[in-house]
């Protein structure tokens, strides 16, 4: 009899990811959780987005000539967040069975804020706390380290917004009326950026929440951008019109979360 072969398709990479983590987490409170998963995601994201530059840093051709892959400058002039070697995840990953794997993440976090200033006070510091496991913690690792997030292939098919999105609506969902906090359904939100149509001026959300109407904005100007594209509309000139984006959060919790989120937008 022939073997059969497994399948997966690219849609089910977050329900995959979320079935398992989910099991990793026990009987940790779900509101407590996100944070040390949407934490993980982020450093794995920035951690790739690092190395893809790094590399090209260190083999120096054409504009990279003369660059240091070291220097943190380097990372910020490309809008990219810089690593130390503590916080990058093959480091991590090669110390996920240790016992001080927890405060080996918090120390990584620590890194990583000291050297961009944009982070200070955003990324969770939690995973030493004796409640969580460090079986789990290492085995959540290892899990989110097998898919890539933050390299070009990656950020074009906004791997990480499909993983983070579902990942949010999953804990308000399991936080029930709590998680509104933070999260408001895509299908509600898509529906608002419809009918404001933000082509161009300022975005304001006052409950922004976890950024979801900030990407979702972000999106439309996308897609909008490649249905005109080529028609006698003067689209381009419509789109060299910089939206920005101002948003409020009284909750410090979640204020974190968007933070987070923001980078989730390509750039």
């Amino acid at each position: 009899m022939a073997r059969q072969k497994n399948t997966t398709t690219s849609a089910s990479i977050e329900q995959v990811l979320w079935s398992a983590a989910d099991k990793l987490r026990k009987n940790m409170d779900a509101a407590e959780y996100k944070h040390v998963v949407l934490g993980l995601i982020f450093l794995k994201y920035i951690s790739d987005s690092f190395y893809e530059l790094y590399y090209k840093l260190k083999e120096g051709k054409d504009k990279y000539e003369g660059s240091d892959p070291n220097d943190p400058i380097e990372y910020h002039a490309e809008n990219v967040f810089y690593v130390p070697p503590q916080a990058r995840w093959d480091y991590l990953q090669s110390r996920a069975k240790m016992p001080t794997i927890g405060k080996d993440i918090d120390e990584a976090m620590e890194a990583v804020e000291k050297d961009n200033p944009s982070l200070k006070g955003v990324l969770p510091k939690e995973y030493a706390k004796e409640k969580l496991d460090k079986q789990s913690l290492g085995g959540l690792i290892d899990l989110i380290g097998t898919i890539a997030l933050g390299d070009g292939v990656s950020k074009s098919s906004d791997i990480l917004g499909q993983v983070y999105e579902y990942f949010l609506g999953q804990f308000a969902l399991a936080e029930g009326k709590k998680g509104g906090q933070f999260y408001t359904p895509r299908s509600v939100v898509q529906l608002l950026v419809e009918m404001l149509e933000p082509y161009e001026g300022r975005v304001f959300d006052p409950c922004c929440g976890s950024g979801g109407m900030f990407v979702q904005s972000e999106k439309f100007v996308e897609a909008h951008r490649d249905h005109y594209n080529g028609k006698a509309r003067d689209i381009d000139r419509l789109f060299e019109r910089v939206v920005s984006i101002y948003g409020q959060e009284s909750n410090q919790t979640t204020w974190r979360l968007y933070k987070m989120n923001l980078p989730v937008m390509k750039s």
